[in-house]
C-alpha cells in the first residue's frame, strides 16, 4: 500500500479537538476511512468521522480516557468504539475480517492488516484511509473511482451482497450521492439477480438506506435504476411517481427525505398510515405523511390570496409549504413560499367555552356552533375579532329553530 500525499487544507483534519485524539492513538496505529476520507476529497461538508485503528478496543478507550476523552463501547462486538469530543463524536473500529456472515449479520475477528481491513470493505470508494499527515493510502483503486464517479464492489459483488444484504441498497445509495454516467454492470445484474434478499431486510435498515437515498440532490436516476433492477419493487412498491419527484427537486430550496418520499409514492391516507408503519417511522413522520397523501394533492395553487390565506390557516404553515413544493408548479411556488413566509396566521378568537358561556351545553352542539362561526370568520378574512365573532353568535343562537 504505496501512500499518496493529498492537500486538503481546512479541513476536518486540522479541528484542534479531532487533531488531539488522532494524537493520542498514535501516528502509526490510527487512519481516518471511509465518508470523511471521501467527502473531504470531493471538497463537501464532512459531517460523520470514522478512524480505522490497529489498536483493541480496550486500547483505544485507555488511551482517550487517560487523556480526558469520554468514550463509549458502541459496538465491541464489532470493534467499534465512540469518542465524544468538544465538537463532534468520532466512531473508531479496530481492524477486522469477516469469521462467517448470514446476510444479515457477521461474526469479525480484530486484525491489524490494514489491506485485509480494506478487501472486507464494500465498496473500493469506501476503502479510502488517510492518515493525520495528509497521505492517502488507496489499497483497491478506490480514488480512481471515486474522481470517475463509479460505484464498485470490492471483489464479487455477488458474493459481497451475500455476505449483507442491505449492500443491495447501499449500492444504488453510493451511486445517487457519488455516481455519474451508467453505473456498474456487473453490480447492477448482482442486483437484480439478489433483489430478493431486500426483503428479508429490517424495517430500520431499509428506512434509513431509504431516507439517506432520497436526501442526495437528486435521486431519480439511481430509484429508477431500483425499479429497472426489481429493487423497488421489493421494498417499496408503492414508488411509481417519478415524474412529481423530480418536479418537486426542481422547486424545493433543500431537500427533504420524507417530503420526498411523499412525491414518490401512490397512495391515500390508509396507505401513508400502512407505509408509516412498514418503514418505522416515528409518530411524527407518520402523521406528516399521512398529511401529504391524496387526497391533500387538492390544493389549489392557482387560488386567490383569499383561498391561499384559508388554505394557510387550515392546514398550518409546514403543510401548507410542502404542498405547495408538492404541486411542482414552477410558476406559482415562490410567490405562494413567500405569502406563506410573510403572513401571520391568525387564531380564532372563541373556544367551546365561550359557547358554554351562552347556555349550549351539549358536546356535539358546542363544536357545531364553534365551526359555524369559525367558518363565518374565515369567510370575512379573518378580520372580525372576539367581540364581533360573540356577537354573531348571540346573534344566531337567537334565531328560531
Amino acid at each position: 500500500m504505496s501512500p499518496m500525499r493529498v492537500e486538503l487544507a481546512g479541513s476536518f483534519m486540522t479541528e484542534r479537538d479531532v487533531a488531539r485524539a488522532m494524537t493520542i492513538l498514535g501516528a502509526k496505529t490510527a487512519r481516518y476511512v471511509g465518508g470523511a476520507v471521501r467527502d473531504a476529497l470531493l471538497g463537501r461538508l464532512v459531517t460523520d468521522i470514522d478512524v480505522a485503528t490497529t489498536l483493541s478496543p480496550a486500547a483505544v478507550m485507555e488511551r482517550l480516557e487517560k487523556a480526558g476523552i469520554t468514550t463509549v463501547p458502541t459496538g465491541l462486538s464489532h470493534g467499534t468504539v465512540s469518542a465524544r469530543l468538544a465538537h463532534r463524536t468520532i466512531e473508531i473500529t479496530t481492524l477486522r475480517r469477516d469469521i462467517d456472515t448470514d446476510g444479515r449479520h457477521a461474526r469479525v475477528a480484530l486484525i491489524d492488516d490494514w489491506d485485509e481491513d480494506a478487501r472486507r470493505r464494500d465498496f473500493t470508494i469506501n476503502a479510502l484511509y488517510l492518515d493525520q499527515a495528509g497521505k492517502l493510502y488507496d489499497p483497491v483503486g478506490g480514488l480512481a473511482d471515486l474522481r470517475a464517479g463509479r460505484v464498485r464492489f470490492i471483489g464479487n459483488p455477488e458474493a459481497r451482497i451475500g455476505e449483507d444484504a442491505l449492500r443491495l441498497l447501499r449500492f444504488y445509495r453510493f451511486f445517487a450521492h457519488y455516481g455519474s454516467g451508467a453505473a456498474d454492470s456487473d453490480a447492477r445484474a448482482a442486483c437484480r439477480k439478489l433483489a430478493v434478499l431486500a426483503t428479508r431486510l429490517s424495517s430500520e435498515r431499509v428506512r434509513t438506506e431509504l431516507m439517506k437515498l432520497l436526501s442526495a440532490p437528486n435521486p431519480v436516476p439511481a430509484l429508477q435504476m431500483m425499479a429497472a433492477d426489481g429493487l423497488l419493487a421489493a421494498i417499496l412498491p408503492e414508488a411509481v411517481r417519478f415524474d412529481r419527484l423530480a418536479r418537486l427537486i426542481a422547486v424545493e430550496p433543500a431537500p427533504d427525505a420524507l417530503r420526498r418520499l411523499a412525491a414518490l409514492v401512490a397512495i391515500d391516507k390508509p396507505g401513508a398510515t400502512a407505509l408509516a408503519r412498514r418503514l418505522g417511522l416515528t409518530k411524527d413522520e407518520r402523521s406528516r405523511l399521512e398529511g401529504l397523501a391524496a387526497p391533500a394533492w387538492a390544493i389549489d395553487v392557482n387560488a386567490g390570496e383569499t383561498q391561499q390565506r384559508r388554505a394557510l390557516f387550515k392546514l398550518g404553515r409546514a403543510r401548507y409549504r410542502d404542498l405547495v413544493l408538492l404541486s411542482g408548479d414552477a410558476a406559482q411556488v415562490p410567490r405562494l413560499l413567500a405569502m406563506a413566509d410573510a403572513l401571520a396566521i391568525p387564531s380564532f378568537p372563541l373556544k367551546g367555552a365561550d359557547v358554554v358561556a351562552l347556555g349550549v351545553s351539549s358536546g356535539p352542539d358546542i363544536s357545531r356552533w364553534l365551526a359555524a362561526i369559525e367558518d363565518w370568520w374565515e369567510n370575512r378574512d379573518y378580520a372580525p375579532n372576539r367581540d364581533c365573532c360573540l356577537a354573531e353568535l348571540r346573534k344566531r343562537l337567537a334565531e328560531p329553530a
